[in-house]
């Protein structure tokens, strides 16, 4: 059965200016249910991180001034939320819903969170709406459970993983993969084990074919025994802060090959869904809902 982790805390109230990159937890579930895609059977609801998984890929100076609420307004200013204890505690069950999933990929070949993908929350800090980094913290339990040796991660939203890049920078049983747009957020990029910085106004068919030709090359060098896969839907071209020019179409085949390269590999995989800021909120649902439906369709 498909596993999603949700629960109400994920669509967590925020000030107006912040209300619209947050409805889309609440009207995918919906639209996943309606549609038949998904039941009520298929969801579950994660309870809070322990904070010693934050701690062992989050330093402790942040994640005490996180928690009492304490951050610099500098730092607030960059992680781009208000700071509140229910955005801290929205985090912890985020994390865990990704922790959670890896249990249920290992069964089911594939698992998905309807949020997460804080890839650019760093060790020291958050920015970029991320507080705590879920697929982080994940990849981390994944070790030191000794439930994973190797692992892969392969994210491609639009904006690189910076937070991710340098999180696992001296972990080589952690291969961080980043395809992203050149010209996005953030202007600094990091470095993680292979970038791709696509060039403004990439099509479909050459965001494609470089992922054809890149993917399976990552899985026989690095031979993973488990993938993360961050989908974010800010590639497409009616998205606000992506520059890429990628139709709906093109974010369904990219998940398909995605899907069908783990499954090719007998890797299990969990899926975070990233960021997606068009302007229209039915861009957003329909392509983050294509990737659940892409996983139903082949795992299921």
């Amino acid at each position: 059965m498909l596993k999603v982790a949700y629960c109400t805390l994920y669509q967590q109230p925020l000030p107006d200016g912040h209300r619209f990159p947050m409805v889309k937890y609440e009207l995918i579930p919906q639209q996943l249910i309606h549609e038949g895609t998904c039941t009520e059977s298929n969801f579950f609801c994660p309870e809070k991180l322990d904070e010693k998984w934050v701690l062992a890929v989050h330093s402790v100076n942040y994640w005490q001034e996180l928690h009492s609420l304490g951050l610099p307004a500098k730092m607030i200013r960059r992680i781009g939320f208000p700071l509140t204890a229910e955005l801290v505690v929205r985090e912890l069950v985020i994390a865990q819903g990704t922790v959670d999933c890896c249990f249920f990929a290992q069964q089911h070949g594939v698992a998905l969170n309807v949020a997460g993908g804080t890839h650019h929350a760093y060790p020291d800090r958050g920015e970029g709406f991320c507080l705590l980094n879920d697929v982080g913290i994940a990849a981390n339990y994944l070790l030191e459970k000794q439930l994973a040796t190797r692992i892969l991660v392969i994210d491609l939203d639009v904006h690189q993983g910076n937070g991710t890049a340098v999180m696992f920078q001296n972990r080589p049983e952690v291969f961080t993969f980043s395809m992203h747009g050149s010209a996005n957020y953030p202007l600094k990029k990091e470095e993680s084990d292979l970038d791709i910085a696509l060039p403004t106004g990439t099509t479909d068919a050459e965001y494609l074919s470089i992922l054809h030709h890149t993917l399976p090359r990552l899985f026989e060098e690095h031979r993973p025994d488990f993938a993360f896969f961050v989908a974010g839907v800010d590639t497409l071209a009616t998205d606000k802060l992506g520059h890429l020019s990628m139709t709906r179409e093109g974010c369904r085949q990219r998940d398909e090959f995605v899907f069908k390269t783990c499954q090719h590999y007998q890797v299990p995989v969990v899926v975070s869904m990233g960021g997606g800021y068009s302007s229209r909120i039915a861009d957003i649902v329909e392509a983050h809902c294509n990737t659940f439906r892409m996983a139903s369709k082949l795992y299921f």
